[in-house]
């Protein structure tokens, strides 16, 4: 665990840098077999991307020199992963996460992310956010079709 807590001092030290810079608390870095191959920081403050969270840009830039799966890696974060970071988490087969500041320590300074934690997990139907589903044949066909062409041989 020695490498966990090296890792995660890491990431808060990010974040103290980018806070230093005029950016959020957060930092981000990713691991695989101990070692550091990506490090990150919230960048919203730069490029007005609602998206350009830590997590994110280190997946991203991870997946640049991996593939798109990001088995075996460890995240390291200074904040909870907000929903967005964690299902991409789940997408790319991160293995692990850990982080510093939890939503409740987060919440008396306006930085957590749990509310949009609660609505994500309810039902489409019972979501704040109006979501409408209108089905359409094309897209079984179109499904169909991109699993042909990806079918192992």
């Amino acid at each position: 665990m020695t490498d966990d807590h090296q890792h995660l001092q890491r990431a808060i030290r990010l974040a103290q840098a980018n806070v230093a810079s005029g950016g959020r608390p957060f930092g981000a870095v990713l691991t695989r077999n101990g070692e550091v191959l990506v490090e990150a920081v919230n960048e919203i403050h730069l490029t007005q991307d609602p998206t350009a969270h830590a997590e994110l840009l280190a997946i991203r830039a991870a997946s640049q020199q991996l593939g798109a799966r990001l088995d075996g890696c460890v995240i390291y974060a200074s904040g909870q992963p907000c929903p967005m970071c964690l299902s991409a988490m789940y997408l790319c087969g991160v293995e692990r996460v850990v982080f510093a500041a939890s939503n409740e320590m987060a919440e008396p300074f306006g930085l957590s992310t749990a509310a949009i934690g609660q609505q994500v997990g309810l039902p489409v139907s019972e979501q704040r956010l109006p979501i409408q589903h209108l089905p359409d044949a094309a897209m079984t066909t179109l499904y169909q079709h991109w699993k042909n062409l990806h079918a192992p041989e």
